[in-house]
């Protein structure tokens, strides 16, 4: 698949010092008025019941998709266009990824049956034996951004499950530093990561950093952080600032560093923002961004839910960005993920609205083999995109009262 460089693939026009100047200036203001935001249609709230019903679906699915080694997803199954994935390195960042992404959706599911216990600890060995690998496919591309970073959840997740067992809790946190140094090389020139780099193909990455892909990363190092590992506090100034760059007064977000020159194309406004602003909120706020306050969450998360069919269109198309506001499949699950963080962060009172429409829109969207999709890859999207589904609706379980 040949890349648009508009979408940050290709040559970068460079930030001067005054457009950084300017930057600084628009990622300070403020969100409009909330008359503005467009409220979602009411719907009827599902069953906590029925929740439980959608996750255990899931993780029958990915119990049943599970590969004989214990990893989830394969290059088996392709189409007439593939997104570009040189082989081997492209594919085994996919693979790890989406293992990852299952592996971390069965953890926080909860299920105690011991053969969904034994199914977790197959996949565990699988990451133990297989992370360490993990690296650069090629110069230009660096999928294993992806794998590291959703790794990191996964082994924190892991300690949580059994947090007695000194040895193998050493054996964790040493894979979650090593994952944190292997993102420290993979940083690009301009602060935050990318997973292209089709510019200078250098040593250290010259790419575009797009803002999701470093919200995504910073959110598995506060995970990390909180479970004890020491980030490197340079890595996280200069990836808030590549995001902040790339911040639109409305809290809308560039799809990409080197969109400056053009920031209303349709994938930089807010339709075509829907499935990254919620990352890059709550990975600025985890961080110490004031600016992102509850309103901010509560406005994208209303946008999400009263505009959602923009980010559904885009569900299933087998080519990138060619949906309306240019958004791709692969931003739906994602998108409702760090909606359901976003939710998770606001104050108990205001959750239960959100999470309603939240499990409302999942639900519906789960498929007869209990599996949900996004964007055909080969054959690993039904397995990440069941691993961020399951970890959405586990957030939108109430307490037992």
């Amino acid at each position: 698949m040949n890349a648009d460089p508009r979408f940050g693939f290709g040559s970068a026009r460079r930030l001067s010092g005054a457009l950084v100047a300017i930057a600084a200036l628009w990622s300070a203001a403020r969100i409009p008025a909330a008359d503005t935001t467009p409220i979602p249609h009411p719907i009827e709230p599902p069953s906590q019941q029925a929740i439980d019903e959608a996750i255990d679906r899931g993780i029958a699915f990915l119990f049943a998709r599970q590969e004989k080694d214990g990893s989830w997803g394969s290059p088996r199954r392709t189409k007439d266009l593939n997104i570009y994935a040189p082989v081997p390195g492209g594919l085994q960042a996919f693979h790890t990824g989406a293992t990852a992404l299952a592996l971390a959706g069965m953890i926080e599911a909860g299920c105690e049956r011991p053969d969904v216990a034994k199914s977790i600890d197959r996949a565990e060995a699988w990451l133990f034996e297989n992370l360490p690998l993990l690296r650069r496919a090629t110069p230009d591309a660096m999928y294993n951004t992806w794998g590291h970073a959703y790794s990191i959840q996964a082994l924190v997740r892991m300690l949580r499950r059994k947090p007695d067992d000194a040895e193998r809790c050493a054996r964790i946190r040493k894979l979650i530093e090593e994952q944190v140094e292997k993102l420290t090389r993979y940083e690009c020139v301009g602060g935050g990561w990318a997973y292209y780099d089709f510019n200078a193909h250098t040593q250290k990455p010259s790419g575009d950093s797009p803002c999701f892909v470093t919200a995504t990363v910073l959110i598995a190092f506060d995970e990390a952080r909180r479970a004890g590992i020491a980030i490197p506090q340079r890595l996280i100034d200069r990836a808030k600032v590549s995001i902040l760059r790339q911040r639109k007064p409305d809290f809308t977000y560039l799809y990409s560093e080197n969109h400056w020159p053009y920031p209303m194309m349709d994938i930089s406004r807010p339709g075509g923002s829907l499935g990254r602003s919620q990352a890059c909120n709550i990975a600025l706020r985890r961080w110490g961004d004031k600016a992102v306050t509850d309103e901010v969450l509560v406005t994208w998360l209303e946008r999400l839910f009263a505009r959602n069919g923009w980010l559904s269109i885009g569900r299933k198309r087998p080519v990138p960005h060619e949906s309306w506001f240019l958004v791709a499949g692969y931003f739906y699950y994602y998108g409702h993920y760090y909606a359901a963080l976003c939710i998770e962060d606001l104050p108990p009172e205001r959750r239960a609205r959100y999470q309603d429409y939240l499990a409302h829109t999942l639900i519906a969207l789960q498929e007869k083999d209990g599996s949900w999709w996004d964007y055909p890859l080969y054959d690993y999207h039904q397995q990440y995109g069941t691993g961020f589904a399951l970890m959405t609706l586990v957030r939108c379980r109430r307490p037992s009262i």
